[in-house]
This record gives C-alpha cells, structure tokens and sequence, in this order.
C-alpha cells in the first residue's frame, strides 16, 4: 500500500517529477501532505458588470468570437468574447493559440484573472479558465487551495495532480491518534481532514481540518520531548549525583559579590539547588533578559557543585563569550582556591592537551570553553554540572555530547528571551526559571528608527557624545559587499566612515574571519577608550561588556530579527550613562516598520520575542536545524491554546505508557521522526 510510483499515479513527466522533488514531494505520502499555503474564496462569481481591476475576478458564462491573430510585432493573441447575464467582455490570451481547439464556444465555463482597463475598455487579460462538463470543479465555485509553487509547476497543475492521488489514496489513510484523544479533544478523522485541507467543502469543514493536522504535529512534538524528559529522570540510581546545598560557602560569596542580587536571581539559584538534591540530573533552562545577571547565577551553583568534589564545565558558542564567563568566573570566585581553566579552538595544542589532562584527572575544577568542549579526546573523572549558555546556538547533537559525560546535572542558559509556548515545545523536557527582573541601576535604553535624511545628524550627535568620552558600536550585516544583497559591509562601513565621517576618531573593525588574538587585542583596546568607535558584524551580539559604551548603531536593521535587535541594544546601558541605540534600515515595507517600530515601544526582551515569534515564526529567530524543531507545516508555535491542550493529551499518554509499546502506530512514527502515519 502507498509504494505505487508517483509519476505512474498522476500521469506526469520525468521533467514534472524532479520539480515536485524541489519542492520536497517524492511519493504519494509527500504529495498528500504537501498542505497549501493559502486559499482562495471563489464559491461566489463576479457579475461582469461588476468587475474590477484591483482584484482577482471569478465569472461564469459563455465564450464566443474565439480566434488567433498576430499583431504587427509578430506575437499570437488569442481574442473572445465572454458573456453572462449582464454584459460582455473581451479575454485576451498571449502565446496560447491551442486555446481556440480547447475551449467550447457557447458553452458554459469558468474565468478567472485580473481585468485590464486599455484603449478606453476593460478587458480580461490571460485568465485562467476551467471547463464545467467536469465531474466537480476543483479550480474555481470553491474554496480553492493556492500552494507553495516552484518554475514549471503552479498551483493549478498541483491541483489536479493532487485531486488523482487524493481520490484513490486517502480512504487508505489510516487513523494513527487513540480513540480517546480524538474524543476528548474534538478532532475529526485523520483521513477526513487530509482531504479537506485540499478541498474543503466549506469554511467550518476547513477550519476543522487544520486544527487535526495542527493538533497532531504539536502533540507529537510534545511526546518526543515528554518522552525525553522522562529517561533523562530515569537514569541508573548509581549514576545519580544527589548534591546538598553547601550554604556556608554560598552565604561567604553572595556576601562578597559588590552588588546585591535580585529577588529573580535568589529565585532560580534556589530553584536549582532543590534539583541538585533529586535522585535524578537536573535539567533546568534560566531565561533571562541581557544584562539580568545570568552568569552569577550559574557561578553559585558551579561553586556548590565544585564545594563538594565534583567538576563543573560552562560552554558558550563564541569565544569572546566563553572568554567573557571566564573572567567572571576567576572574578567571583578566585578567594576559593579553585583551579579554573579556558579551553577554545585558539588554545596552543600544548596547553590544550594538559588542560584535558587535568580534566580527566579531576585536578581542574571548573573549565570554561566553546565546542572544543565536546570535541574528541575531550574527558572529565567526576563531572557534576554542565552549563551550556546560548543553547539555540548549538545543534541537538552537541548539547547532547556534553550531557552524556557521566549524567551530570544540565543547566541551559539564553539570553534570547523565549516565549513560554515556544519554550515548552521546543525544551519541555527541562524545568523553567525566568530572571524576569534587572538589576538596581540598570537604565532603559533609548531607541530610535532614523530616517535616512537624519542619517548626518545622527552622525554628528554620536561624535558630540564621543567628544564627552563617550563610545559606540556600529553594527553591520555582512563582513564583505555582496552584489545581489544592498547591504552594508563591515570592511566598507568601517573604511567610509573613518575616512569621511569620523576622520578624527580612532574607529576599530572586528568581524568573524579574524584570527582570536587579534579580536582579543581589539576589544582590550575598546574596552581601555582607545578606540572611540567599533565597527563590527553580530559577533558583538553576546558577550561584550564595556560600561563606556553608550551608542549603538545598527545598519540594516530590517535585517535582523526583533530578539537579536534586542541582543545588539543590550551591548550598551551598562555604565552609568543614559544609552542609545540607533536603527537604520532600507525600503521598509509596512509590516517591516511596524516590527522595527516595536524596538522603540517596548524594552522588555520576552516581549519583543513574542512579536517576533508572530512575525517571522520559530525557524528564522533559532533556527530550525539548531533546534531539533521540524518545519512545522500547519501548526503555529504561537497557538498557546493548541500548545496546551496537545501538551495535556501527551501527558495522559506518557504517564500511561512512556515507551508507547500499546501504542505501535504512535511509536512507529516517533521512530521514523515524522507526523504522518501512512502504513505501507
């Protein structure tokens, strides 16, 4: 069953078949649900006396006068007239002169295209047409499906090709969901709703359909993650690591630290000091807004961990982050006799190899590292906490190397403020603590969208501010000039500025493809004020910290999401002087305004998230490969409501039945990783 060949089934070419292919439909699983985009509403028809010229019109009547000609230039026209009961109109064609042996005259058809006013009379240019003496009309009277399409291949032939398969095939569809689930949460059959998503039978039937296949991609998201929660909480008991809470050391530190911490902050540590004494790892994500004191937060719960034997290790996505906890971390706790080692790909083999040494032999205890911490060779004797901050910017696999080094205690961190229903889909296997409040001090951060006419103004306050001892960032897109995208380059930004607008400033140029000394020796001099203005790709985006920087300005704002908007303006207002940041961008549309408009409205980074989460979805703000997530094809990660209610069935399910053994068609599909159930 469903092993027919594709090309067989829909009577296609081989030229068709391998666009189908680029549009990710291999066999007749794919093609059934390959869901449209969108639809168009044509159940009620256009008069031709009300026709117009700024909308799609769908009219129903006669074809007569049908007849080919060529213009003086030498093109084929095809000219008719069409007419119903109120009037007459003229349909041109372009290049189709097969259309005069095609189309009946006199008999009754359907039209549908843009009308063109020209020469002082309206006339239907190159519609798109469909036959009534067919069994059912698929193209127009209808809800009619608009998909995703690629060169050669448009919705039209998607539709017929669709309507072959979806007759034949998806009776044979079988229902894959307990019959429970499907009671209690209202859905209707899975084979009812592959075949109104297609062609809905009417509004209430469609909206019935995308909900069963919205409902079944998120509850079979929430499983996976369910599931996985569950054996990370069942490990062998040998292998646990039960950690009382080491008050005394705790209580010296915090009162040591030259600030106070937050309520949020006592919050989350003792949130996960509790964990750290369940007989299972602990698995916890903190979210937290820039600058809300994550990183104290994750060096008390390493100093209780390392207090008591075990090792800790913290692993960043970039160097001058990982470079960054590092020093903090020899800050904070440097009173403690600890021995805190750095490891990155910039490392000198030498050092590297006795750091991994010691590592293995337990004398480091805490080391603090990029992905050369999970790279081979790489060994701990006794790790009991592992910390990996900016997790989204790391691969399911990776995170994944650096909890399997003896089931230590997993503490995940982001900056990256993350709406709660994303959270609970995309990391529902680990508990939540939110940092929701900012240190005493911390100052909001004025911010504006600049009009390109102000571009020079703006120049001419930040030097004002410069002159005062202030320093900025400007930030750039790209590292080099692109001819296909109009963006700024780092590398031009950097030498037309400090050559015509700044040319009495010292300007620094940092970016990705620099060697790791020389972006050390960069950011030392920015940080000591000699140099006033630092030109820079999103490399700055985490784990910068330089409290005299007050400006910041972003180039090609549009291109950036609102959450990395939001990292960018984080880099500023960590001193005690008001901060700016000012975005620029190119050929805003309406809707890109409105988004960029939303920085200077709301300075909270949960909120901005949830903007950008409706706007731009999952995919483009983490990353879909980097966060294990599918490309969800009818469900939305900001549908709280059906996030919820497939979370709940997916308990039932697991708390019954964590291996799915009574459920063989759930459990097939979680193995093939994929959300539709077709038994071959």
């Amino acid at each position: 069953m469903f092993n027919a060949n594709l090309r067989d089934e829909i009577r296609t070419t081989s030229r068709h078949l391998a666009k189908l292919n680029e549009l990710g439909v291999y066999d007749i699983k794919d093609f059934l649900c390959y869901f449209p985009r969108t639809y168009n509403d044509s159940r009620n028809y256009t008069k031709i006396a009300e026709i117009r010229t700024d909308k799609i019109n769908v009219v129903k009547g006669k074809l007569s006068n049908l007849f080919n000609m060529r213009t003086k230039y030498g093109k084929k026209i095809t000219r008719g007239i069409f007419t119903d009961s109120t009037g007459s109109i003229e349909v041109v064609w372009f290049n189709q002169p097969h259309l005069t042996r095609m189309l009946p005259r006199n008999a009754e058809i359907v039209l549908m295209g843009k009308a063109k006013f020209s020469f002082g009379k309206i006339s239907l240019q190159s519609p798109a047409y469909e036959l009534l003496n067919l069994s059912e009309q698929i193209h127009s009277g209808r809800i009619v499906p608009i998909y995703h399409e690629t060169e050669g291949i448009n919705s039209k032939w998607i539709r017929e090709k669709l309507k072959i398969v979806i007759d034949k095939w998806a009776d044979e569809l079988q229902e894959y969901l307990p019959e429970q689930i499907i009671k209690e949460n209202n859905l209707i059959p899975y084979k009812t709703a592959i075949k109104e998503v297609h062609f809905p039978s009417s509004p209430e039937r469609l909206k019935k359909a995308k909900y069963r296949l919205a409902f079944d991609e998120l509850f079979f998201l929430q499983l996976k993650v369910l599931q996985k929660k569950w054996h990370w909480q069942n490990i062998p008991k040998e292998n646990a690591k039960i950690i009382e809470t080491n008050s005394e050391i705790l209580k010296k530190c915090i009162n040591s630290l030259p600030f106070k911490l937050t309520g949020a902050q006592k919050k989350v540590i003792k949130e996960a000091l509790i964990d750290l004494k369940k007989p299972y790892p602990m698995s916890r994500l903190i979210q937290g807004d820039v600058g809300s004191g994550k990183t104290i937060v994750a060096a008390l719960i390493a100093l209780n961990i390392v207090s008591q034997g075990y090792q800790a290790a913290i692993m960043a996505p970039t160097e001058i982050l990982a470079t960054q906890h590092y020093r903090s971390f020899v800050k904070t706790l440097g009173n403690y006799g600890l021995n805190i080692q750095f490891i990155a790909g910039s490392t000198k083999q030498g050092l590297k190899d006795e750091i991994i040494k010691q590592m293995k032999t337990g004398t480091v205890d805490i080391v603090i590292g990029t992905h050369a911490l999970i790279q081979d060779k790489i060994g701990f004797k006794n790790l009991g906490l592992a910390i990996i901050d900016e997790q989204h910017r790391f691969g399911v696999k990776q995170r994944d190397i650096l909890k399997s080094y003896g089931s230590p205690h997993l503490l995940t961190m982001t900056a990256t403020p993350i709406p709660r229903t994303l959270a609970i889909t995309l990391y529902g296997d680990q508990e939540l603590s939110i940092i929701d409040e900012l240190p005493k001090g911390r100052q909001s951060i004025i911010t504006k969208l600049v009009r390109e006419k102000d571009r020079i103004t703006a120049y001419r306050w930040v030097e004002d501010q410069i002159k005062k001892g202030r320093q900025a960032f400007v930030v750039c897109p790209l590292i080099e000039e692109s001819e296909n995208l109009d963006l700024k380059s780092v590398l031009s930004e950097y030498a037309y500025l400090q050559e015509h607008i700044f040319p009495k400033l010292k300007l620094g140029l940092l970016h990705g493809k620099l060697k790791q000394e020389e972006k050390d020796e960069i950011m030392e001099s920015f940080k000591k004020n000699e140099i006033n203005i630092l030109v820079s790709t999103s490399v700055i985006e985490v784990g910068i910290d330089v409290p005299n920087a007050t400006i910041m300005l972003i180039e090609g704002a549009e291109r950036f999401g609102l959450s990395q908007l939001h990292q960018f303006r984080g880099r500023v207002g960590r001193g005690v002087h008001q901060s700016y940041c000012f975005l620029f961008a190119k050929n805003l549309s309406e809707e890109g305004a409105k988004r960029l408009k939303s920085m200077e409205k709301y300075s909270s980074g949960f909120k901005l998230s949830e903007i950008d989460l409706e706007l731009r979805g999952p995919g483009e703000i983490y990353g879909l490969k980097q966060s294990g997530i599918p490309d969800l094809k009818m469900a939305s990660l900001s549908d709280s409501k059906t996030i919820e209610i497939s979370r709940i069935a997916a308990k039932k399910i697991i708390k019954k039945d964590v291996k799915l053994d009574n459920y063989p068609k759930l459990k097939k599909i979680l193995k093939n990783n994929t959300e539709t159930y077709i038994n071959d």
